[in-house]
């Protein structure tokens, strides 16, 4: 039995990172915006025993109702636990209470994932220990799948390598031989800093997914725009605004 999970911060605590971009109450707005998109996307996908959602919010729970998702209220700790502790609380609950025989999370930010994603993914997970997809701009991980669940633990908080390199590189140590890695453009693009949210909004209207919540939202909120800083270096944008 295969199980998407799908760990959602706090709403007062999402996406601090862009909060140069956007104030507390926007990057609300364009949270619920990902999350409704998301559960669209599921709406089709019908390869999991279930799909979970821990979130301690309750407007998120509700939302996830509304999408037919099962809901999870996360208990908050303080000192706020580490974002390896929450994955671990979440795909223990997964083993315990729903008996997952294999585990994939995936996070609000991806948003271009497809439904197509989705069903590749599960059909590796099945024939896989592990199966990653690495984020483009981070060596970060956007999609982990375990097979089974507890097979060997994440690296999203390690303080010094990228979560992507440290979880091949102790899978390896481990002896892992069923290693896959899903490389994806859609799957592997994620929000994480000002210059993701720029590139988004663009590639949104690129692959045509203009009737999205997270597209219109950005069309009517953002106010910046990326420009090449330097014609012989692609890797280097100034922003402005709009």
């Amino acid at each position: 039995m295969s199980y998407l999970l799908i760990p959602v911060a706090p709403l007062s605590q999402t996406k601090s990172r862009l909060r140069d971009c956007f104030s507390k109450n926007q990057l609300k707005e364009l949270t619920i915006a990902m999350f409704k998109d998301l559960g669209a996307t599921l709406s089709v996908v019908k390869k999991f025993e279930n799909i979970i959602v821990y979130c301690h919010g309750d407007e998120i729970l509700e939302l996830a109702n509304r999408y037919g998702l099962i809901g999870i209220k996360e208990k908050l700790t303080n000192p706020r636990k580490t974002f390896d502790e929450v994955i671990s609380d979440l795909n223990n609950i997964a083993i315990q209470k729903y008996y997952a025989q294999q585990t994939i999370f995936t996070f609000l930010d991806t948003i271009l994932i497809s439904s197509t994603n989705f069903n590749e993914i599960n059909s590796l997970v099945k024939e896989n220990q592990l199966v990653v997809c690495p984020a483009i701009h981070s060596a970060g991980v956007s999609v982990l799948g375990r097979n089974p669940p507890n097979i060997m633990p994440t690296f999203f908080s390690h303080p010094n390598i990228p979560s992507f390199i440290a979880l091949i590189k102790k899978a390896k140590k481990m002896g892992l031989e069923k290693i896959a890695i899903y490389d994806s453009f859609r799957a592997g693009f994620d929000i994480d800093i000002k210059q993701d949210l720029l590139l988004a909004y663009q590639y949104l209207k690129i692959l045509n997914l203009k009737h999205t919540e997270t597209y219109l939202y950005l069309k009517n909120n953002l106010k910046l725009t990326l420009q090449k800083s330097n014609l012989k270096d692609n890797r280097k944008f100034r922003i402005i605004k709009k």
